[in-house]
């Protein structure tokens, strides 16, 4: 029996060879390492939008208090909450007010906090650990950088 000659008409079997499916595995891996980092960035980011819109909130809350009262309160119920402090953003942060007692005349002052969760994967945002705001509007947060220097603007934009 004469052994069969292969012909240019005969086709490869299918599938991919070896280096072909190295060559997309590192690709998908090239693709990962870029898209991951990103991915979690923005997660951070949108946690922190959670939480700066609580504690703005809880500040408008303050306001309008101040507007019937005369004073501010650290008394949940009356800021519409169960409890302070109080879980907000998903359970990545928690919210709490000081209202510091004042003297007669003095004017009365409050602080809300926005502080990460111990133990949430958003202690890794290093940037931005709390976020707060005074009665007068000021705002501040956590961030600074390598210097020292405050980048509060990071974390509230």
């Amino acid at each position: 029996m004469k052994p069969r000659e292969i012909t240019s008409t005969d086709r490869p079997s299918p599938g991919f060879t070896l280096v072909e499916l190295m060559i997309a595995l590192t690709i998908i891996a090239v693709l990962a390492s870029i898209a991951v980092p990103m991915y979690t960035k923005q997660v951070q980011k949108s946690r922190r939008v959670d939480a700066r819109t609580a504690v703005t909130d809880l500040a408008g809350r303050e306001e309008r208090y101040l507007s019937t009262a005369g004073t501010y309160t650290n008394v949940a119920a009356n800021l519409g909450y169960t409890a302070l402090p109080v879980v907000v953003g998903s359970g990545y942060y928690t919210l709490s007010v000081n209202v510091p007692v004042v003297a007669a005349g003095v004017q009365p002052t409050y602080t809300v906090i926005a502080t990460v969760v111990a133990g949430s994967s958003q202690i890794r945002d290093g940037a931005c650990q709390y976020f707060s705001v005074d009665n007068t509007g000021k705002q501040f947060s956590s961030a600074t950088n390598a210097g020292g220097a405050d980048t509060s603007a990071t974390c509230w934009n």
